[in-house]
């Protein structure tokens, strides 16, 4: 029988819940168990696709073409199974199923209220598309106390009620701050958080208590006293070097036995933690380091490109090396030359996804440095259309070369495929229905055979997953060529451009896919693996 895990979280929000959620679940699954991973978000917002990043993180785009939580790349990276559009559900869209429902005349004329109606829909979702799962893992969003929260947290106390205690399983995240002029931890935030949870009617089986540093048993059994729980279901979780620490040091607390003994596991599987403890042991003896800098549009959140960060960071490992990521704002990058001065001493650029065209001209200003100064350079979707742009734009005649996502153009090098057009008339640019309108999920790529691309993957064909509403025009495909940039991989049908390269560069690449989605720790994405590479050899050759 499938055994439900539930992972709340109370005192402040950020405290973790993706990494504890992600970290529980790798330890089961090199435990050999088949696990499922969840998030229930409590925003109204249908899907997190039209959100701004530097407000909520990334948008973590899963194979079957769902924009989802970022939390769900912090899944896939840690377990490395592959999360499905159902893994992620939203009050947005709860409340849009409830009132399909309602106007199909389903609820049979009841008045529709939270409970039964949302709190149901809750239900179905959590129980949704399972094949035989041994354990899932429900992340609930935002903390205990919010209101956007309550519809769920009463889904997973009827839960309990229906499923009954031996299949349900009730974490709690909480914070336990240090006060540094009283040198004490204080645990009433604690008590106060479960005192909040216990009033909902659930009492948690487990506390998680987020700490700067260890403290002692005296907090843990005075936490447990005052939260109804046994000494041992009290586990400290202290800050980390890195986040893939975290499912070995939750496993050294014990975690896994907590579990075994509520579910009544006889038979205790053998756990096998060496692929954690060797990738941990390999980022602890890193000696050398390059530099590599971004330049984008959100990076005042680090969220904004978690998973771009983490894809450096595990070729960085592959590679041996540490690699030190500068975030640039491209609305920074007022000329060329000023961008020429602050780059000139990086060992790599990079240009990730974005919208819009606001820092579109910083981006290029970058994309130039790059490529007149032969620096490794990778685009990553908008990324590779700016390269597109920044070359074409080199061309005697094509100085206006533009996007039709920044305005009227009549030299529409990137546009909406709807928008294609032989006699290339002026094309407008619609605002309308942003969200739903995007190429989504995993598509494959045809690569050409003398390639840098084809040498990086060793294949004809690649699935990659996409997230863009523009496309490279095909019609101005010779231009663009002629600008010095080689279109070396094409969608199926040859028309939509997936991946570029400059024929008179060691090491200039731009692909319309995301790679960094698809990039773990102990398998590290290709490209990536190739431009670190890249990187170390640039940094060498200029020592």
């Amino acid at each position: 029988m499938t055994k439900f895990i539930f992972i709340t979280g109370g005192v402040v929000s950020s405290l973790g819940k993706g990494i504890v959620s992600s970290s529980i679940a790798s330890l089961l699954s090199l435990s050999n168990f088949k696990v499922r991973v969840r998030k229930l978000d409590p925003y109204l917002n249908i899907d997190p696709g039209t959100m701004n990043p530097s407000q909520h993180g990334e948008v973590f785009v899963t194979d079957d073409g769902a924009e989802t939580d970022m939390d769900l790349g912090h899944y896939e990276r840690f377990t490395g199974i592959i999360a499905k559009k159902n893994d992620n559900i939203t009050t947005g869209k709860i409340y849009s199923e409830v009132l399909k429902k309602e106007r199909k005349g389903d609820y049979l004329g009841s008045t529709v209220q939270v409970i039964p109606h949302v709190t149901d829909e809750i239900k179905s979702f959590i129980k949704r598309d399972l094949k035989k799962e041994d354990y899932v893992i429900c992340e609930i969003g935002g903390t205990v106390g919010d209101i956007e929260s309550l519809p769920f947290l009463e889904a997973i106390r009827q839960l309990r009620n229906e499923l009954g205690k031996k299949a349900t399983y009730f974490i709690h995240l909480t914070l336990v701050p240090y006060l540094s002029a009283s040198n004490e931890f204080k645990t009433k935030p604690t008590q106060h958080s479960v005192k909040e949870l216990l009033g909902l009617g659930i009492q948690p089986d487990l506390l998680l208590c987020r700490t700067e540093k260890a403290f002692g048993d005296e907090a843990r059994k005075k936490i447990s006293q005052f939260c109804n729980l046994l000494f041992d279901s009290v586990i400290m979780v202290e800050n980390a070097n890195i986040i893939y620490e975290v499912p070995v040091k939750l496993n050294s607390q014990g975690i896994l036995k907590q579990l075994y003994n509520h579910f009544g596991v006889k038979k205790i599987p053998k756990l096998n933690q060496k692929p954690w403890k060797l990738f941990i042991n390999k980022f602890n003896n890193l000696k050398k380091e390059v530099d590599v800098t971004i330049v984008g549009k959100y990076t005042n959140l680090s969220e904004s490109y978690k998973s771009l960060n983490e894809a450096l960071f595990h070729s960085g490992i592959k590679n041996n090396i540490k690699v030190n990521v500068k975030w640039l704002d491209s609305r920074l990058f007022e000329d060329y030359s000023k961008s020429k001065k602050i780059l000139s001493n990086t060992n790599g650029i990079l240009v990730p996804g974005g919208f819009g065209k606001d820092g579109s001209i910083g981006k290029e200003y970058a994309i130039r440095v790059a490529r007149k100064m032969k620096i490794p350079f990778l685009g990553i979707c908008f990324g590779m259309q700016l390269s597109i742009l920044e070359s074409v734009k080199s061309l005697k005649g094509f100085e206006k070369a533009s996007s039709t996502e920044f305005g009227n153009t009549t030299l529409p090098i990137i546009s909406m495929l709807h928008e294609w057009t032989k006699d290339k008339e002026i094309l407008k640019h619609d605002k309308q229905n942003l969200g739903g309108s995007m190429r989504l999920g995993a598509y494959v790529s045809k690569l050409k055979k003398n390639s840098k691309i084809f040498q990086i993957y060793r294949k004809y064909e690649i699935k990659e997953r996409h997230r863009h509403r523009y496309e490279v025009n095909y019609n101005f495909i010779d231009i663009i060529e002629k600008s010095g940039i080689s279109v070396t991989g094409f969608s199926p049908d040859g028309k939509l451009v997936e991946i570029v390269e400059r024929i008179d560069h060691p090491w200039f690449i731009g692909v319309q896919f995301h790679p960094e989605l698809k990039s773990t720790p102990f398998n590290p994405h290709p490209i990536f693996n190739s431009f670190i590479d890249a990187l170390i050899k640039f940094k060498n050759e200029k020592n």
